[in-house]
This record gives structure tokens, sequence and C-alpha cells, in this order.
């Protein structure tokens, strides 16, 4: 099935399968845009990332950047990020997957609480949780990706963030939230 290319290509095999995870994982049930990509995997002479490496990092940045109202971007059971037809999304894998704050860990509630106060990048996300619970940055990553699995905070879509900025879910999909909560 090796036949994704481009990034059209990219996006219109997420709206075919309706989820898609990025790297794949031998655990997911979902078809992965890594196992479905037809690009090199050699890494070029002079070194750095092979074209399907930088392809599909694109992509999963990219898609949803561009096709805010079409893909989600986010993490699903397990932890593996993911891209999701947004009519799915909000019919299907929300409803299954959304979990209450209040019913997550400490920490999670706490980095919520952090992220609702300030949105912000992981790395000064990760600093100020860290000198605020004293946790280990393993510790600040698992609760950042119960926080993504459980839907209660999303990966900011806006152009100008280069790198992951995170947002209450309630700032992007406040409909979706106030239907659930």
């Amino acid at each position: 099935m090796n036949k994704i290319k481009t990034f059209e290509e990219a996006y219109r095999f997420v709206l075919e399968q309706k989820v898609v995870t990025v790297f794949g994982s031998q655990c997911s049930p979902y078809p992965s845009l890594w196992d479905n990509t037809a690009l090199s995997e050699k890494k070029p002479p002079k070194g750095g990332w092979s074209p399907k490496v930088v392809a599909v990092w694109d992509w999963k940045t990219r898609i949803p950047q561009t096709y805010p109202d079409a893909v989600f971007y986010g993490k699903i059971k397990g932890g593996d990020a993911a891209l999701i037809e947004m009519q799915y999304f909000r019919q299907f894998h929300y409803p299954a997957a959304y979990q209450p704050v209040s019913q997550l860990d400490p920490l999670a509630q706490e980095l919520y609480r952090l992220i609702c106060l300030e949105p912000d990048y992981t790395g000064p996300l990760r600093t100020k949780t860290i000198a605020r619970t004293g946790c280990t940055k393993s510790q600040f990553e698992s609760a950042l990706k119960r926080l993504q699995v459980s839907l209660n905070i999303v990966r900011s879509n806006d152009l100008t963030h280069q790198n992951d900025f995170w947002l209450a879910m309630r700032e992007v999909h406040l409909d979706l939230v106030n239907s659930y909560e």
C-alpha cells in the first residue's frame, strides 16, 4: 500500500481512513502515515533526516494547521500521535475518549491549571511544572500525554508556533467540551 508521496496524498489518506497514527505502533489498530509513505528512508550523505522522516514530520503538523476544520491532531489511547478526520473526531472519538480532568492524577490536574492560566510551549511548561511540583521530566511528559489522551489539552494550530504550544481543549473546541462536561 506504500503509495503516499505528497502532502495532498497524506491529507486525503487521513480523510479516507478517519484515524491515522503518525509513526505507527504494533499495538495500534490504525494505519500509519509512516507505514503508508513511499519515500526513501535513506539518510542524506551529509547527515540529517531521510526524505520519509522529513515528510511525515512535516505532514503531522502541517495537515491540521492547513485544514483545522477537517483534521484534528492529538494523542490516542496508548499515547500514539494521530491525525483524526474532524467529523469522526467530533462524533465518535471525543465522546469515547474524553475524561474529565478531575478524574486525572494531581500532577495532570496541576499541569492543566497552568495551561488554562497561561498557554505555553512544552519547555517553559516543563520548567514551571517541575519547579512547582518537584516532579521529574519523565513524570511531566507522562502528565502531558495523559492530558492529550483524555482530550483536555490540544496543540495549537497557529502557524506562528514552530513548536508544540498547548491550549485547553475548550479554547479550541468549546462547543464540544460544553456538550460533554
